[in-house]
């Protein structure tokens, strides 16, 4: 990323947010975000997440780049409105957790959804002729049900993949396997249930969370700013998508793509 200017960015604290559902393009962002503060060598990261959650891959690489990153860079993870299910996770990769009371958290666990329209297409008289070279090759294909053997191959990836999410929590947070999966059964939480839960450190909003930071590298609370990396909105968006209902329609066209893209796919993802 190339800036107009250079910030003394030793006196700042660098700001990232993830915003929205967790995908491969937010994966990159902030990969390439996170290797911004470390080249500049920001003392310290304050991380705003405000997210629903997403894909399992993409979570878990962004939480380890995180992890990387705790070696050189003091790390706050403040939550919004929502950080749920995948933001959760990513959330494991910050030493320092701040949550508003009333939060949305939780929904730890996994989903994987497939669309079924073999009772569509029988009305209308649709079928498909299907050669594969093995059984399971179209596993979760829309135009008939799962058998029960496929059901119960899905459901050890799902097993599996859960285990991963609770281990991580409970490394993370340093707590007991079994505390975790008490509450780590889908259901969502307060951010002060979470609190009193061991997920997450202190309440307070961001600048307390950015205070925080400051306080963390030494840095006088009163006077330290914080530099934000944003990732780059597409040229058209910025000239077609400028009044709220352009903007709507932009964040539920994204939805529908994303719910398209990830059918069949593991997700760590709150589904209100």
């Amino acid at each position: 990323m190339i800036w107009p200017f250079k910030p003394r960015t030793s006196k700042q604290i660098a700001r990232i947010e993830i915003k929205g559902v967790i995908n491969s393009e937010t994966r990159k962002f902030l990969l390439e975000a996170l290797e911004t503060v470390r080249e500049k060598k920001f003392p310290a990261l304050l991380l705003r997440i405000d997210s629903p959650g997403g894909t399992v891959g993409d979570s878990q690489e962004i939480y380890e780049a995180l992890k990387k990153l705790q070696k050189k860079v003091k790390i706050v993870a403040t939550f919004g409105n929502i950080s749920a299910s995948g933001g959760v996770y990513i959330s494991m990769g910050a030493p320092h957790i701040m949550s508003n009371p009333g939060t949305i958290t939780g929904s730890i666990g996994v989903i994987l959804r497939g669309n079924n329209f073999k009772e569509l297409l029988d009305r209308v008289g649709v079928s498909f002729q299907v050669v594969k070279s093995g059984p399971y090759k179209d596993i979760l294909s829309f135009d008939r049900k799962l058998t029960t053997e496929e059901e119960k191959i899905l459901q050890e990836m799902i097993d599996t993949s859960y285990q991963q999410f609770v281990t991580t929590i409970s490394k993370e947070r340093n707590l007991d396997i079994n505390k975790t999966k008490s509450f780590a059964d889908g259901r969502i939480f307060t951010g002060q249930q979470a609190l009193e839960l061991g997920m997450v450190d202190r309440l307070g909003t961001e600048e307390d969370a950015r205070c925080w930071a400051a306080e963390l590298v030494g840095l006088d609370p009163e006077k330290t700013k914080c530099f934000t990396i944003e990732e780059p909105k597409p040229f058209l968006n910025r000239i077609f998508f400028k009044n709220k209902n352009q903007s709507r329609f932009l964040l539920f066209s994204d939805r529908i793509e994303f719910e398209l893209k990830t059918s069949g796919q593991l997700l760590w993802l709150y589904h209100p």
